[in-house]
């Protein structure tokens, strides 16, 4: 595979990498909704030349570009879906449907796998083996991922290797981070309801008050982290909406509160849900109320192989030899490249894409989210190389 014929595909597909962009920016579909961009990817994808493009219901397209010699199968998943977010932006590219916006960069993820796919079907010819490439609906938390894979996505072959990438606005243009291991967490939906007797507000003795109950199942899960797992490991639970009542002088019957928890690895999470279901029943007890939890999994952890890490490492540095690569970036924020990265062996690399001197540095998922276009070439070129050498390397 030439490197340097990459290179130099990869810049010049800028000029379009930033026009598919904008066109994707200016018209954001929410997840289970991308039939537009469905159709424009689709397009693009046969424009290209490659003939092995398919639909994936109901809103994904997947493309195979089948290389000239015999070899392996890579995985490559390129997300799709906008957010729920009016856009603040005065950019001539801003959202043009209200309330939805590009507000992740899955606009330019999208852009990243054309360019992509554009560079290895031109060099068709000298790939070992087969790419796979899957864009991918519904990724922020509507179960995209899990979608795709029902439809089979990884079988008939399954892949070899799966890689994913995700432009990064907390760190600055040319920044890389490229960790082994678990490096984004497990995300579980958690909402309690409680359950006691109603009354009138002067008179709370006889009442069962789900309120107060509320209050303190709120306070006691503050220690829950604390307390209850290793202080090496990590764990984040968040409450963030507590409902109740809806008069000033009624003490009311019902109140439910909801929230996430984030965890990297299945032991931890087992057990901060076992400590949550008896801390919010025995609270909830204590105020002679009924507290019942309900926990709905939404992503594994993200781990990524160690071998293959370590090779995408070696690579970025021949590639990149003057970018600052990060080896320990790890967040609690969570991806349901989880999904793919728990049945194949991969990883997903991060791609810092802000640029503080022009104001693209607002955080994921801000109204006025934007990232500096320059790093759409750098992540095809990086994203293109990667998947063919580990093709010819695992041969």
């Amino acid at each position: 595979m030439d490197v340097e014929k990459i290179a130099l595909a990869s810049l010049d597909l800028h000029p379009r990498l930033v026009e598919w962009r904008r066109d994707f920016h200016r018209h954001p579909e929410l997840g289970f909704e991308e039939e537009r961009t469905q159709q424009v990817l689709f397009g693009i994808l046969q424009e290209a030349g490659i003939a092995d493009v398919h639909t994936v219901p109901p809103t994904g397209v997947l493309a195979t570009i089948h290389g000239g010699n015999p070899g392996r199968l890579g995985f490559l998943r390129f997300d799709m879906d906008a957010l729920p977010i009016q856009e603040e932006s005065e950019a001539p590219y801003a959202s043009q449907i209200p309330g939805k916006m590009h507000a992740c960069g899955h606009d330019g993820h999208m852009a990243i796998g054309l360019g992509v796919a554009h560079v290895l079907q031109e060099l068709q010819s000298s790939l070992h083996g087969d790419i796979r490439l899957l864009f991918q609906p519904a990724e922020e938390g509507l179960g995209g991922a899990q979608a795709c894979i029902d439809t089979g996505v990884l079988e008939n072959p399954r892949p070899d290797f799966a890689l994913g990438m995700h432009l990064w606005n907390t760190q600055p243009l040319g920044w890389w981070g490229i960790t082994s291991g678990a490096v984004m967490a497990g995300s579980d939906r958690i909402e309690i309801r409680l359950e006691g007797k109603g009354g009138h507000g002067a008179a709370p003795h006889l009442a069962q008050d789900v309120v107060l109950a509320g209050a303190h199942i709120l306070t006691a899960l503050q220690s829950l982290v604390s307390r209850t797992i290793d202080p090496l490991e990590t764990a984040v639970l968040s409450m963030t909406t507590f409902h109740a009542g809806n008069a000033d002088n009624v003490i009311p019957q019902r109140a439910v509160l909801e929230g996430t928890m984030r965890t990297m690895n299945e032991a931890v999470r087992d057990g901060m849900l076992a400590r949550l279901k008896t801390l919010v029943s025995q609270q909830a007890a204590s105020f002679a109320c009924k507290g019942e939890v309900t926990v709905t999994p939404l992503t594994k952890p993200l781990v990524n192989d160690a071998a293959i890490t370590a090779e995408l490492q070696r690579l970025h540095e021949k590639i990149f030899p003057e970018a600052d690569l990060c080896s320990s970036e790890r967040v609690m924020a969570s991806e349901d490249m989880a999904s793919y990265l728990a049945i194949v062996p991969g990883c997903y690399v991060f791609v810092g894409s802000a640029n503080p001197e022009r104001g693209l540095d607002y955080a994921h998922h801000h109204p006025r989210f934007d990232f500096d276009e320059a790093v759409l070439s750098s992540a095809v070129r990086f994203m293109a190389t990667a998947g063919a050498t580990l093709l010819k390397m695992l041969k």
